[in-house]
């Protein structure tokens, strides 16, 4: 993963001209806050007509890895993440294998004031984790709280900005081959950043 600073561009992209993903409702686990969005103080990201609650959280939950490095990798996500939204709680949860847990992450996002938990796979595409383990995961920390509510966000799926995201990918690689760039935070230290079949 390169610097914050060589992906600016990527980030930059005003939100309003993005296609919103065909998502059918029923496959959002949601229970409903007692709160009216009305009586609740909320405010509303630019570009979009979503309301953000201002006790709203974001738990953004990967896979989790016995690959320490990996794991971490998620930590400077969510930092990123937290920094361009406008969501003042953010964590990070692992599916597995790793710790924060959903369970700790649900935990921590309460003791910050937290009334509404957005939980958000870091995940490509919808399937047997986004249709069952997260959500049941993320139903069993939620007994443990009563008076909050929670959402289970889509995965990112077939988004336009996933296109760019690989082609950056894909050119910072080659300029890497080519012998015009350093390796990517992703690949440092690895010496995989070359290419094989040469005799």
């Amino acid at each position: 993963m390169e610097s914050v600073r060589k992906h600016s561009s990527l980030f930059s992209l005003n939100p309003t001209r993005l296609q919103k993903p065909a998502i059918k409702a029923n496959k959002c686990s949601r229970i409903k806050p007692s709160m009216s969005i009305e009586k609740d103080q909320g405010f509303r990201m630019e570009g979009t007509s979503s309301v953000l609650k201002e006790k709203d959280a974001v738990i953004i939950v990967d896979h989790g890895s016995r690959r320490q490095e990996s794991n971490l990798m998620l930590n400077e996500f969510v930092a990123m993440f937290k920094g361009r939204t406008g969501y003042t709680i953010v964590e990070p949860a692992h599916m597995e294998l790793a710790e924060p847990s959903i369970r700790d992450a649900f935990k921590l996002c309460v003791q910050q004031g937290a009334k509404r938990i957005i939980v958000s796979p870091f995940f490509l595409f919808p399937g047997r984790h986004w249709h069952q383990d997260i959500p049941s995961l993320a139903a069993e920390a939620a007994k443990e709280h009563t008076g909050v509510s929670y959402i289970v966000t889509a995965p990112l799926g077939l988004h336009d900005l996933l296109v760019d995201v690989m082609n950056d990918r894909i050119k910072q690689c080659l300029s890497r081959v080519a012998g015009d760039a350093e390796e990517c935070t992703v690949c440092a230290g690895t010496g995989r950043c070359r290419e094989y079949g040469l005799h």
